[in-house]
């Protein structure tokens, strides 16, 4: 008992004292700052290039059919970096007058395209194969569990609109309640916020698309500086209690790892945040694919919260509407989470998924990009062209047809949700 301190001490006695180095840590936190800000300027650039709520809408004015609603759901949250505005977006349009059954599947697209930003926060660790593959992989467990959730939910929802019919009852329970404000105070944005916005404010003089790629070189450049350095950083303080509180909150098990998620989410308010925030500690091996899994699953959970803050803000004869798509999306979250969680085969298939991708982008770094533009970019962008293209030219856009004041109620109700999650 004796000899068994002395070596632990002279052994790792520079990583020791790392690891309690008041420097160290205030290191982490300030490169977990800058890879915040990185994210909301990425963001930022996007919903610069889109048009942000007004884009979002504009696009989904072609959903035509469940696959293209899904399609583009993908591609507006890729476009806009938030699936918390998108799905408010939504649930604005349903107070419009668009049918849920059109909207359904545009909830589904857009958990899966708010997936594109951790993983362009795995690009961070490019240089190093071994740390690429475990953090790329980390990444893309939350694309595949919301790819595979489509895949199983989309046909059983067009055939029998079991998502529809529960949220209609649940919002007949709900409906008429008190309403509560979208106007609470969002820590993280008010971090973060003031750094991206200037920066856009700095190039609001170039045109429009030029500006909007250099914000977005910019806060991927960052992310990527701040995901470089940060995973040293973590190898050295992720050791005793800092390692024994990541593994109690994340690491123990599914249920506390999706708890984790679930609130880190609701606290934050963005599953973009919060995955992201995992990733260099896959990278960094602190954490494996299969420990971050329940975490990104909660995150899921986590994000309905705004949709449906928004949804009981709505008046008007649609609102009722407003509030059923909205429990959509956490019905939908809600019975993916327990539907993975109880089979075993499907518990597993993202896990091997995303780890047989991070493989292939080990030995070829050009998967990765392969998989990102083709996944969240190039095939949205060609349904989206196609159905521009081939719709007949007598075909109204999807809210043609709603009443006109809760069409005004509702966009307003969505540029206020935008503007709390900016």
């Amino acid at each position: 008992m004796v000899s068994s301190t002395p070596p632990q001490v002279g052994d790792g006695s520079t990583a020791g004292q790392e690891s309690h180095s008041p420097l160290v840590w205030l290191g982490v936190v300030g490169l977990v700052y800058l890879l915040l800000i990185g994210v909301g300027t990425i963001g930022d650039g996007f919903k610069w290039i889109s048009g942000g709520a007004d884009g979002a809408q504009a696009i989904f004015a072609f959903a035509g059919n469940p696959i293209v609603g899904v399609i583009l759901g993908v591609l507006a949250t890729a476009l806009v970096q938030s699936s918390s505005t998108v799905t408010s977006v939504i649930v604005g349009l349903v107070a419009g007058g668009v049918p849920v059954s059109i909207a359904v599947p545009m909830i589904m697209g857009a958990n899966m395209g708010t997936t594109i930003t951790n993983t362009i926060v795995s690009l961070g660790n490019f240089r190093d194969r071994g740390a690429f593959r475990k953090s790329f992989a980390a990444a893309t467990v939350h694309d595949f569990f919301n790819l595979f959730s489509i895949l199983i939910f989309l046909p059983v929802e067009v055939m029998f609109h079991p998502l529809e019919r529960m949220a209609a009852s649940l919002a007949g329970i709900f409906h008429g309640g008190a309403g509560a404000s979208v106007g609470g105070f969002n820590a993280v944005a008010a971090m973060t916020k003031p750094f991206s916005h200037a920066i856009v404010s700095s190039l609001d003089a170039l045109p429009t698309t030029m500006g909007a790629l250099i914000t977005i070189t910019l806060g991927i450049a960052m992310v990527m500086i701040s995901v470089l350095y940060l995973g040293k950083l973590l190898r050295a303080v992720m050791t005793g209690k800092a390692r024994v509180l990541i593994d109690a909150a994340i690491g123990r098990g599914a249920l506390s790892g999706i708890a984790s998620g679930t609130v880190v989410t609701i606290l934050v308010q963005s599953s973009s945040t919060t995955t992201s925030l995992v990733v260099p500690l896959a990278g960094a091996g602190v954490l494996t694919t299969r420990q971050i899994y329940p975490f990104t699953l909660g995150a899921n959970i986590g994000t309905c919260i705004t949709a449906l803050l928004a949804a009981t803000s709505i008046t008007g004869p649609y609102e009722y509407f407003a509030l059923q798509i909205a429990l959509v999306h956490l019905l939908y979250n809600l019975l993916g989470v327990a539907l993975f969680m109880a089979v075993p085969f499907l518990r597993d298939l993202p896990v091997r998924s995303s780890e047989w991708l991070g493989a292939k982008v080990e030995h070829n770094r050009s998967w990765a990009f392969g998989y990102i533009g083709s996944v969240f970019f190039v095939v949205p962008s060609v349904v989206f062209g196609g159905e521009m293209y081939f719709s007949p030219e007598s075909e109204q856009p999807i809210d043609a047809a709603c009443d006109e004041t809760s069409v005004i109620c509702a966009r307003e109700e969505v540029q206020r949700v935008d503007l709390r999650l900016e």
